[in-house]
């Protein structure tokens, strides 16, 4: 079970909000946190897995529930 240390909902956001604003939130995080992203916009689910292998972060999971991608990123 990972535990999540920062959550963020961007649902109703549309590309690349959500992605920006985890971006943002990343920054703000230590290595080894891991974030949890809530966003409605089905884009998210390529940038997430995109972001993660050019930036360094991992991509625990990417998951929906009913019309929501929920994301969950690991720090690098």
């Amino acid at each position: 079970m990972v535990t999540i240390d920062r959550e963020l909902n961007a649902t109703g956001l549309r590309c690349p909000l959500p992605l920006l604003k985890a971006k943002q939130l990343l920054a703000s995080m230590e290595s080894g946190q891991v974030l949890c992203v809530k966003a409605t916009d089905q884009g998210s689910v390529a940038d997430f897995k995109a972001y993660c292998e050019l930036s360094g972060h991992q991509l625990l999971s990417s998951t929906q529930e009913a019309d929501v991608y929920i994301h969950i990123l690991q720090k690098a």
